[in-house]
């Protein structure tokens, strides 16, 4: 019975800690419904340039004070925008120190011409932020995982398809940088009182109290609610595929 009187506060707070996180993710969400709405009432597809409507829409977030977005945009579907095959409409913010760009102080725009490496983007339904909402219909996390491609670090992406005529057109998206969540993300989870891990659908640590589990670990990914001695719960982060995980050490 003792040990339930230190269990039931402790699952509160990582409740509490999975529904803030919840939230936070949210909130890029209804921003991401936002841009899917004016994209898909866009008229630029007829003129075949679609780039100025977006970098108008994604701007305001990734030059905002203390940014949560590091890049974003719209990927559209081979054909859909005009005169173009596969097209990626999409921004980083400024950076610092960046390995590719070095430091920016606007947003710039992604030139796939410009990377050879970048052949694998070409086969979009290979790629789990494309894949799962095409097939899904609904909003996605992807990651965590290392973006070689324009940040070289970890990064959350998130997605959601954008439909046109009844067709899969593409997704609009954003990408999240590990290290800024975790600001947001840490005292949160520190709150809870116990070693605390935001765990990926897949399992993989995003952040983590626990030192001894480093962000892109592989963590057991179907830990459940259970009381007792060494109390190991998951907590759903609403809204998300994400979860906290806690363990009380006794």
């Amino acid at each position: 019975m003792a040990e339930n009187h230190i269990a039931d506060p402790l699952q509160a707070r990582a409740r509490d800690c999975a529904a803030a996180i919840g939230a936070l993710f949210n909130g890029v969400f209804d921003t991401l419904q936002r841009w899917r709405s004016l994209v898909e009432a866009s008229t630029a597809w007829g003129a075949g340039d679609i780039d100025p409507a977006v970098y108008a829409m994604v701007k305001p977030e990734l030059t905002a004070a203390d940014p949560m977005l590091i890049g974003a945009g719209f990927i559209a579907a081979p054909g859909v925008v005009r005169g173009k095959g596969l097209h990626f409409a999409w921004w980083l913010g400024p950076l610092e120190d960046n390995p590719i760009l070095g430091t920016t102080t606007e947003p710039s725009q992604l030139d796939l011409a410009s990377r050879d490496y970048a052949d694998y983007l070409r086969d979009l339904s290979a790629l789990e932020w494309y894949r799962v909402p095409e097939a899904t219909g609904a909003r996605h996390i992807t990651g965590p995982y290392v973006d070689h491609l324009c940040t070289c670090d970890y990064i959350l992406t998130l997605t959601a398809p954008v439909t046109v005529g009844g067709t899969m057109a593409g997704v609009v998206g954003a990408d999240l940088l590990v290290r800024r969540l975790e600001r947001d993300a840490l005292p949160l989870m520190r709150a809870v009182g116990a070693p605390a891990v935001l765990l990926s659908a897949a399992g993989r640590v995003v952040v983590s109290t626990d030192p001894s589990l480093p962000v892109g670990t592989l963590a057991a990914p179907d830990a459940a609610p259970a009381a007792g001695p060494g109390l190991r719960g998951a907590f759903a982060c609403p809204g998300t595929n994400l979860k906290i995980m806690v363990e009380k050490v006794p």
